[in-house]
């Protein structure tokens, strides 16, 4: 087996950013399970021991990496809003929902290291995972649901946690497409699946 080669891809005081983009460069190619301290720091060309003054274990630094896969699953459903002329709600949560998908299929190793590494639901709204409208993907579907509310499309009432069923279904649909038997498809047969699976996702959490 050949070695993983060693590079010099950092300047000096410059190791944390080194490490880090050798994280999402794993978790691209081979997925977030695949990244290792020992790994990464072969990679950037130094030793373990250097990379326990930027990150005191795997879990921290996979925390960062999954901070900006988040930011850029953001800037997926921003690009999506902003295509948009002034939205209703409905258009919105669309958006939102298509835009996690389209990140999924563009970067299904980063797409798995965001959404699967953090194990504390707080950090859904953790400033690392901002867009560039400052939001992270949970506070823009948030705020299309909360839009929702304002246009009369969702009941009041059904409002309070209407993120997690929304979130649970477009994220399991993105898995099945990135890593399940749905990623044999041609891309148009997703595309359509993902528009039917994001309108029944409108269509269920307006329901009483």
């Amino acid at each position: 087996m050949t070695a993983t080669p060693r590079r010099s891809s950092y300047h000096h005081g410059d190791l944390r950013a080194a490490l880090l983009r050798e994280a999402i460069d794993v978790s691209r190619t081979s997925g977030p399970h695949a990244v290792t301290l020992r790994d990464i720091t072969r990679r950037a060309g130094v030793s373990v021991n250097a990379a326990y003054r930027h990150f005191a274990d795997r879990d921290a630094l996979m925390l960062v990496v999954a901070g900006h896969g988040q930011g850029m699953s953001a800037r997926a459903m921003e690009r999506r809003l902003d295509a948009l002329h002034e939205p209703a709600g409905r258009d919105r949560m669309r958006a939102v929902g298509l835009g996690y998908i389209d990140f999924a299929r563009a970067d299904p190793g980063l797409f798995q290291a965001a959404y699967l590494e953090p194990v504390d639901r707080a950090r859904t709204e953790d400033p690392v995972a901002y867009g560039d409208s400052g939001r992270t993907p949970y506070q823009l579907l948030s705020d299309a649901l909360d839009q929702m509310v304002v246009d009369g499309s969702l009941p009041p009432e059904r409002r309070l946690h209407a993120e997690v069923p929304a979130w649970s279904a477009v994220h399991g649909f993105a898995m099945l497409v990135v890593q399940g038997p749905l990623r044999e498809l041609p891309p148009e047969a997703v595309d359509a699946l993902s528009e039917r699976v994001v309108d029944s996702i409108v269509v269920g959490v307006t329901q009483v």
